[in-house]
């Protein structure tokens, strides 16, 4: 423990990104350093998850009818989309260590809201806040690749993906166990505390960073979010492949649970969450694919990957039939997307290091799209045509992933 203090203090004071640029050369990140950040995203994205699970608990508590607790989810989600447009690029303006200690620092209160909310509306503006705060996540992405040298980036930002990974599996668990034990408000009171530590080690050991101004307003920063997208046709590529893949995870993951919890398997709600733990897959997955975007393997990697997904909906398509098959291929899906969505973050990062916030800003817009749309998609086939039609829907997805690959991958810039 000591060494990894001595090390994590040493990366704060002795690093060159203390100087007014970020983009002097860095001696890169710590094993410590890199751990933290990885904590602290899982802490910030489970504050998004937390919900899942308690809003039977929410509704009873406020009086609100079931038919419009699922709001909650909603407003949480309208929160993130937002941060992900007007808060994410300010990574690219303003000292990083400063903006994400202080979003850490609003989502602690925004968190001890919730749990404090007596009223309806109160509890929908606090989750918004949540919501809102939650996309400290994308800051210290992006952080994380501006302060990792060129031959760690890949590694570096898998490694707090798989933080990322970790918060989405755990977060349901976690707040189920604590609501069982003291309420749906304890879950919230609790994530506040920890949301403070977390904010205090970050503000003793963080690195110290100026961003480059280069004269852009506030306005300026977010109208050139845009012409990014217009501009970088890695990010086009990569963000549509995003948008699939996401879309794929959200097919299996919004109705995986409407044929689990009907006859014959009539499983419990407890045993249907056991499934996610089949994610931790996915948090193998990002670390090993940073690992080989490192090594230039970024559009191998993406092609295998998706051909993975494609085949990972066969077994899923026996979920009514047979539990192993599901878990087969679910274990399979989590891999494939995980690998995708790293090795996209690595390129992009790598194509534009001045703008690692908006590129990932916008990145992430095609995420959030993509999983909107697969939603919407998933619970509309499966209340037609049942799980088969879903799972159809799924490979079809993965095969328009895996033809963008192949239409993109020989005139791509990515790295071969």
């Amino acid at each position: 423990m000591k060494a990894d203090i001595e090390s994590l203090t040493s990366s704060a004071t002795d690093s060159p990104l203390a100087q007014p640029k970020e983009q002097a050369q860095s001696p890169g990140l710590s094993p410590a350093l890199t751990l933290l950040f990885s904590v602290t995203c899982a802490l910030a994205v489970a504050n998004v998850y937390f919900a899942q699970p308690l809003l039977d608990s929410m509704a009873q508590s406020l009086g609100v009818a079931a038919s419009m607790i699922g709001i909650v989810v909603t407003a949480t989600q309208v929160g993130y989309a937002l941060g992900l447009l007007l808060v994410v690029p300010l990574g690219d303006l303003v000292n990083r260590k400063r903006l994400i200690v202080a979003q850490v620092l609003m989502s602690a209160v925004a968190l001890a809201a919730v749990g404090a909310s007596q009223q309806w509306i109160v509890l929908l503006g606090a989750m918004v806040a949540v919501g809102l705060m939650a996309v400290v996540v994308q800051v210290l992405v992006a952080y994380t690749a501006a302060l990792a040298t060129p031959s760690q980036r890949g590694q570096a930002v898998g490694s707090v993906t798989s933080g990322i990974v970790l918060g989405i599996l755990l977060a349901r668990l976690t707040s189920g166990l604590i609501a069982d034990f003291a309420g749906w408000r304890a879950v919230y009171f609790a994530s506040s505390a920890l949301t403070l530590i977390i904010a205090a080690v970050l503000w003793k050991l963080a690195p110290v960073t100026s961003a480059q101004r280069d004269g852009k307003s506030y306005l300026a920063l977010i109208r050139s979010l845009f012409t990014l997208l217009g501009s970088e046709r890695i990010l086009r590529i990569r963000g549509l492949l995003a948008l699939l893949i996401f879309a794929d995870f959200s097919v299996l993951w919004t109705a995986m649970v409407l044929p689990l919890s009907a006859p014959p398997l009539s499983l419990s709600h407890t045993a249907i969450g056991l499934f996610g733990l089949a994610g931790l897959a996915g948090a193998l997955a990002a670390r090993r694919a940073g690992r080989w975007a490192d090594q230039g393997l970024g559009q191998r990697v993406t092609g295998i990957a998706l051909v993975l997904l494609t085949l990972s909906w066969l077994p899923i398509g026996f979920a009514e039939t047979s539990l192993l098959a599901l878990a087969c291929g679910v274990i399979m899906l989590d891999f494939a997307v995980q690998a995708v969505h790293v090795t996209n973050q690595s390129l992009i990062f790598a194509a534009r290091p001045d703008a690692q916030s908006r590129m990932v800003g916008a990145y992430m817009c095609f995420y959030s799209v993509g999983s909107a749309l697969g939603a919407v998609a998933a619970t509309q086939v499966y209340a037609l045509w049942g799980w088969v039609a879903v799972s159809v829907l799924g490979g079809l997805i993965s095969v328009a992933a895996v033809a963008l690959w192949l239409l993109t991958a020989r005139t791509s810039n990515d790295s071969q």
